[in-house]
C-alpha cells in the first residue's frame, strides 16, 4: 500500500481547528493510504513557518478565495515559502506535487481575482492550475484530488527508478577508484 500525505494551505477556515482526514481508495489498480492535513489557516492569521507541514507532505494544494484579493496574496506568500524551502530538492518531484486552487467560482459575481491572474501566478511558481467550488461542484474537487495523487505517484516512481542507478554508479565510482576487489590468499 502506498501511503500519501497532501496538506492543504490557505482558504479561509473560519472557525475550524487543524485535522488530518484519512481515506484508503485504489487508484489505477494501486492501494492508497491517503492523509490529508487541513489546518484551516486564515489569510490574516498569516501563518507561514510550514515547517511542520513541509517534512511531512508528499504534495500541497494553495487554495484561495476568488472574490477575496487578501487570501490571493496569502496564497502567493505560501507558494514563496514552499519553494523556497525546496531550493535543491528534485525540481520534477516539486513541481508536479503543488497545486494552486481558486475556488468559489460559484460566486463569480464577487470576484476580485481572475482566472488569468491564477494562471499566471501557477505558471511563475511551476505548478498545476485550477478554479472550482467545493461548495457547488464535489466531483471537481474529486478530479482535482484525483490528478494530485496522480502527479505524487509518479513522483515516487522517478525517485524509485533513480536509486538503483545512484548505488550503481556509487559502485562503479568505487571500483574506479580503489580497482576491482581482490580475492583473500
Amino acid at each position: 500500500m502506498t501511503e500519501v500525505k497532501v496538506a492543504v494551505l490557505g482558504g479561509s477556515g473560519a472557525g475550524k481547528s487543524e485535522c488530518i482526514y484519512t481515506k484508503h481508495l485504489c487508484l489505477d489498480g494501486r492501494q492508497i493510504h491517503l492523509e490529508i492535513y487541513d489546518p484551516c489557516s486564515q489569510p490574516q492569521q498569516g501563518k507561514l513557518s510550514l515547517t511542520d507541514e513541509l517534512h511531512w507532505a508528499d504534495g500541497f494544494i494553495i487554495v484561495y478565495d476568488i472574490s477575496d484579493r487578501a487570501s490571493f496574496a496569502f496564497a502567493k506568500a505560501l507558494l514563496y515559502r514552499i519553494r523556497e524551502s525546496h531550493t535543491g530538492v528534485c525540481k520534477k518531484m516539486v513541481e508536479s506535487s503543488i497545486f494552486l486552487v481558486g475556488n468559489k467560482q460559484d460566486l463569480c459575481h464577487m470576484r476580485e481575482v481572475g482566472w488569468d491572474e491564477g494562471q499566471k501566478l501557477a505558471i511563475d511558481n511551476k505548478c498545476q492550475f485550477c478554479e472550482l467550488s467545493a461548495a457547488e461542484h464535489y466531483q471537481e474537487v474529486i478530479a482535482m484530488f484525483t490528478k494530485v495523487l496522480r502527479n505524487i505517484i509518479s513522483s515516487f516512481k522517478v525517485k524509485e527508478k533513480r536509486r538503483p542507478s545512484g548505488s550503481k554508479s556509487m559502485a562503479k565510482l568505487i571500483n574506479n577508484v580503489f580497482g576491482k576487489r581482490r580475492k583473500s590468499v
